[in-house]
């Protein structure tokens, strides 16, 4: 299934490809996801949140889109970094193949050698993964200029495949007029135009409006497209993005798709799924969470973060209230760390690189530790945390990261070895799932329940074991270590729930198996709230 979009970005082609595979899993069907992303980089990990939203790290150590989380959450599953596949790493992959002379003596062109390289890549996901169904998500819209090639791709493929073995769904935005309240339909025909000029006959539109697709819209939308009215679903605007699938399944959208893809129509299960979205519109209890980083100005660039806390949340019936802070601000002196202590239950200090809002996390932290308030730092939070109790529990006054420092006198967090002869960003770092041993008798073993756990990680920079001794003489405890002696999780011993943690635990938080540590805050910050 190739899932495209029209007349803007961010319209939510991503929560639609996950709803699609999750009402084909409720079949009975196995599913595996592909984000198409059209950018020349190689991966999302040399980019900006701020131009991407988060990036989203997979088991194997991919740095991808943030769709892959919708995909990974949706789907109650574990993808790999071959189901990202960016124009970066297309056209490396030809110009290598060039250059070593695979396609000797002739002209190498789009059509058909990074054409052929982009089928080969998706028919690869498939044939590895040996699912019923590859849903392929192409970001962007349609009529962007670098998204051509791998339009031209899957219209191949249609041909390739056969119609019986391809379904062509279009997502595209129907916007509503603020002044006349009217749903206006043609920049979805435009946009459905423009996709069949390209040689693409879309088997399904979805519609996305902020409220329901009306009938007189649907019907002109279907004639334009030249579908049957029964091919045109609407997906409105929802409070909760989990509820997507049910709204689509109510229309119809799971039994059209299997007919057209030649499958039988099996009775889906969605009675979990619908329990669990049941439990987070029903939570009422608010508990107040400050979500202190530097880049809260897009709040996609914690994504995965926020829905790992409202999976926990609603396993405890709480209604989470996220507050923003910009640590910078704190660190510019016009936020004072005692206000974001004020009116909330508990803090999540956000990862992040470099020196820019550094400082006013430190000064968050020992603001956040000294009120009693429940804490998590998560990668860089966790590092800045343990550079708060180096300096004010530890004696250690200029203590600091040589990320920040490289001449501090007390460098207690430092560059990985591996790290320090690394010349090239891209894919470099401490990437993927590695397993980490518990400390018995520590906080994070108890709410984990097991002694060995394998999270993710992206870091270059670490605790440093030359201070570890002095650190928990101070009051700190190393809970986790990695199997080579890395210094994985740490806690406050005289603390509610002071907790680092260097990998990223909100990765493989899913809605019905919440992230353990994600579990523990919260219980802490109900209990510290009574």
């Amino acid at each position: 299934m190739f899932i495209t979009g029209g007349v803007l970005s961010s319209v939510g082609k991503g929560i639609t490809t996950a709803s699609i595979g999750l009402l084909l899993k409720a079949r009975g069907y196995s599913v595996t996801a592909i984000k198409i992303d059209p950018y020349i980089n190689v991966d999302a990990g040399t980019m900006n949140p701020f131009m991407h939203g988060e990036v989203y790290v997979t088991e194997d150590g991919g740095e991808t889109d943030l769709d892959l989380g919708h995909y990974e959450r949706f789907l109650d599953t574990n993808l790999s970094k071959k189901n990202n596949i960016t124009t970066g790493q297309i056209y490396m992959s030809v110009i290598e193949k060039e250059r070593r002379g695979v396609y000797l003596g002739q002209t190498v062109q789009v059509i058909p050698h990074i054409t052929s390289e982009i089928k080969e890549r998706i028919r690869s996901v498939a044939e590895e993964s040996g699912v019923d169904v590859v849903l392929v998500e192409i970001g962007g819209t349609v009529g962007d200029i670098e998204g051509l090639p791998f339009l031209e791709a899957v219209r191949q493929m249609r041909l390739e495949e056969g119609p019986g073995r391809t379904v062509f769904v279009h997502v595209g935005l129907v916007p509503v007029l603020s002044t006349t309240g009217e749903q206006k339909t043609k920049p979805m025909q435009h946009s459905v135009q423009e996709l069949r000029r390209i040689g693409i006959q879309p088997d399904v539109i979805i519609a996305r409006s902020p409220r329901p697709l009306e009938e007189e819209a649907r019907f002109k939308i279907a004639l334009y497209a030249n579908l049957p009215e029964e091919a045109v679903f609407s997906n409105p605007d929802v409070d909760v993005i989990y509820e997507v699938p049910l709204v689509l399944e109510r229309q119809g959208l799971g039994s059209y798709i299997v007919r057209k893809l030649g499958l039988e129509d099996r009775k889906p299960d969605l009675s979990d799924w619908e329990a669990f979205v049941k439990r987070v519109k029903e939570a009422s209890r608010p508990i107040n969470i400050a979500m202190v980083g530097k880049y809260t100005r897009l709040k996609d660039s914690y994504l995965s973060i926020i829905e790992a806390v409202r999976h926990a949340a609603a396993s405890l019936g709480l209604k989470p209230v996220f507050h923003w802070y910009e640590s910078t601000l704190v660190e510019k002196g016009k936020l004072n760390p005692e206000e974001v202590v004020d009116g909330n239950d508990a803090a999540i200090v956000l990862p992040g690189f470099g020196s820019r809002g550094a400082e006013g996390k430190i000064r968050v932290i020992k603001a956040v530790r000294e009120a009693g308030i429940p804490m998590l730092g998560i990668c860089y939070g966790m590092q800045l945390a343990v550079v708060e109790v180096a300096r004010h529990l530890a004696g250690m006054e200029d203590a600091n990261t040589t990320e920040i420092d490289p001449s501090t006198p007390y460098p207690v967090i430092d560059l990985l070895e591996s790290q320090r002869y690394i010349r090239r960003l891209g894919g470099t770092m401490r990437l993927g799932a590695y397993p980490i041993r518990l400390v018995k008798g520590s906080l994070v073993h108890s709410l984990y329940g097991r002694d060995v756990v394998a999270e993710r990680h992206r870091h270059r920079y670490e605790v440093n074991p030359k201070y570890i001794d002095r650190l928990e003489a101070a009051g700190l405890r190393v809970s986790g270590y990695s199997f080579d002696g890395r210094v994985e999780f740490v806690e406050l011993k005289d603390h509610r729930f002071f907790v680092g943690s260097q990998p990223h635990p909100e990765f493989k938080s899913r809605p019905m198996r919440p992230a353990p540590l994600f579990l523990g805050l919260l219980k802490a910050a109900m209990e510290a709230a009574r």
